[in-house]
């Protein structure tokens, strides 16, 4: 009975151990996935659990975002999980996304899953139409999508029509101008065709250098009021704050540098913004709710530390990071030039092969021609001979006639003929015979010509046909020759190395000259990139003047004629954020 009451006692005990959990669902811009979480987690561990599960080390420009009330909230790390107003019914949904952009994309995002991930979510919002971008700059953009998903273009494989399924273009810049999608398809092909050789992460880079430079890229709006009443919008970004006409998201009237503030705070719903000038003005503005407030100070705070870390030296966890993205980027690098030698290789061995094979086909053909000749030859020579032989039977016969007419000529003679009725008669038929005669001796003489032309004939049909005995044999020894030497090429492709490489047999050793070889063509590569990029202006130039007569202006939005307005002066997002600053 003891043992019986300890035991239910260490099971209930157990029972009691054993924490209580809730269920999270993350969704990334890509997959979902679901964790098992305990009730006393904070925000950091899950979002420590989601960065490792997605092997992301670059975590300072995420962050888990949640909906309340129709506003946008993240995730705080030092406070619990179920502390936050988040839905009761489980499974508790959280947005993984980039809740901070950098300046320079290039240089910040170091890691491929770091790149992929900020590709997706700028693409969406470029889509979306969150972000705004003019119709040759989106363009430019699908075509290195579309590099970064289906690889280099190929003419066989990506036939007119692939990218039907795909949305590539804002749905503003395909109603803004009379085109068909073929034709926005082979607008975007013929620029996705000059990629070739940019692996995935390089694409996607490319995708994010051009989108960075887009007005309304990393800028979280909010509406807000002056002290007048004024509405006006809220830009927050990787360099400050901005201040916006609502109808206006591209061009700020005011900015405010990070370097240049002093201080920012907010009571209740009023915001203050101190700039380190104190000279200048205070601003001051009022949003619509607290809860905004607290959102729009969260993401200064971020982006302002971010600002600051970037003017600073590396931390050792960049450096080591920056290090190792050097090296795979050199790993991967050798690996491409290796398949690449290797694809060169086998297209010249293939190449080698077709060129064999079509020889082997033409020299067939021609010892086939030459056996049919040789054959017409055997059988004309044949029909001469039989010709030949009936032609001297018929001219032994005619002359056995003309004989035995002379024989009936010579007997009628020798007969004497009394009467010269009958004398007369046979005077005749002698004459008669000697004209047969004369007609079987032609004939005779005719018919040996015949058959001497026959035997002439006959000679110079075998004449032939030797001729095309030897033409055949030089044949029949080059076509051995020529299977043996494809016998030997064909087999080239087997003795090359395959594409499928294993990694682990792989091995670089990475020494300060490989390093200082690598840095010179990194340096190569920009000064390469500076001489493109007057190139790719030219481009997208050229494309649009070339779509503009297919423009239906009356459906153009205020944006596109903001955007014109700033393009025909000139003006630049950098640029612009410097004059009113």
């Amino acid at each position: 009975m003891a043992g019986a009451i300890a035991s239910r006692m260490s099971f209930s005990s157990l029972k009691r151990k054993q924490p209580k959990t809730f269920t999270v669902r993350i969704a990334t811009m890509d997959a979902e996935m679901e964790f098992s979480c305990e009730v006393k987690w904070k925000g950091k561990d899950l979002f420590d659990l989601v960065c490792r599960t997605l092997g992301l080390r670059e975590t300072w420009f995420f962050g888990l975002q949640y909906t309340i009330k129709d506003t946008v909230a993240w995730l705080k790390m030092d406070k619990k999980v179920l502390d936050h107003d988040v839905p009761t019914e489980e499974p508790k949904t959280f947005h993984f996304l980039a809740k901070f952009y950098p300046e320079n994309a290039e240089e910040e995002l170091v890691q491929e899953i770091t790149q992929h991930l900020f590709f997706l979510q700028v693409k969406k919002q470029i889509l979306d139409e969150k972000i705004f971008c003019p119709p040759e700059a989106s363009v430019l953009l699908a075509s290195y999508a579309v590099q970064a998903k289906y690889g280099d273009y190929d003419p066989n494989v990506h036939k007119r029509g692939f990218l039907a399924q795909e949305e590539l273009l804002p749905k503003r810049v395909i109603n803004l101008y009379q085109m068909t999608p073929e034709m926005w398809e082979e607008r975007i092909t013929a620029w996705y065709a000059e990629h070739r050789g940019r692996a995935r992460d390089e694409a996607e880079m490319e995708y994010l250098k051009i989108a960075q430079d887009l007005e309304m890229y990393g800028v979280n709006y909010f509406a807000i009021r002056n002290k007048k009443g004024t509405e006006l919008l809220l830009g927050v970004d990787a360099l400050g704050l901005h201040i916006y006409d609502p109808d206006n998201r591209l061009t700020p009237k005011i900015s405010f540098p990070w370097n240049e503030i002093r201080n920012i705070s907010y009571s209740d719903k009023e915001f203050t913004i101190k700039p380190l000038d104190k000279k200048i003005d205070v601003f001051k503005f009022n949003s619509s709710k607290l809860r905004v407030n607290k959102l729009i100070l969260q993401l200064c705070i971020g982006n302002h530390d971010l600002f600051m870390r970037r003017r600073k030296a590396d931390s050792l966890e960049v450096q080591q990071m920056k290090a190792q993205a050097r090296e795979e980027k050199a790993r991967k690098q050798m690996e491409r030039q290796c398949l690449a030698r290797e694809k060169q290789m086998r297209e010249e061995a293939e190449r080698t092969r077709d060129e064999l094979e079509r020889r082997l086909m033409q020299l067939k053909e021609e010892a086939t021609m030459a056996n049919e000749a040789l054959m017409r030859s055997e059988e004309t020579a044949d029909l001469l001979a039989e010709k030949a032989q009936i032609t001297e039977e018929e001219a032994k016969l005619l002359a056995q006639k003309a004989a035995e007419a002379e024989q009936e000529m010579q007997r009628i003679k020798a007969t004497a003929i009394r009467t010269e009725e009958e004398k007369r008669l046979m005077e005749q038929k002698v004459l008669e015979a000697e004209m047969l005669a004369l007609k079987m001796a032609e004939e005779s003489e005719r018919r040996a010509k015949e058959a001497d032309q026959l035997k002439q004939d006959l000679q110079e049909a075998r004449e032939s046909e030797r001729r095309a005995k030897q033409k055949l044999l030089e044949i029949t020894s080059k076509s051995s020759y020529t299977q043996s030497m494809n016998s030997s090429t064909t087999a080239l492709p087997t003795d090359l190395p395959s594409f499928n490489l294993i990694s682990e047999s792989l091995s670089f050793d990475f020494k300060d000259t490989d390093m200082k070889r690598l840095s010179m063509e990194i340096e190569k590569e920009k000064v390469e990139y500076m001489e493109k990029s007057k190139h790719l202006q030219e481009q997208l130039n050229e494309l649009k003047t070339e779509i503009e007569a297919l423009k239906l202006k009356e459906r153009e939005t205020a944006l596109d004629i903001l955007h014109n307005e700033n393009s025909s002066r000139g003006n630049s997002k950098h640029n612009t954020i410097k004059k009113v600053s």
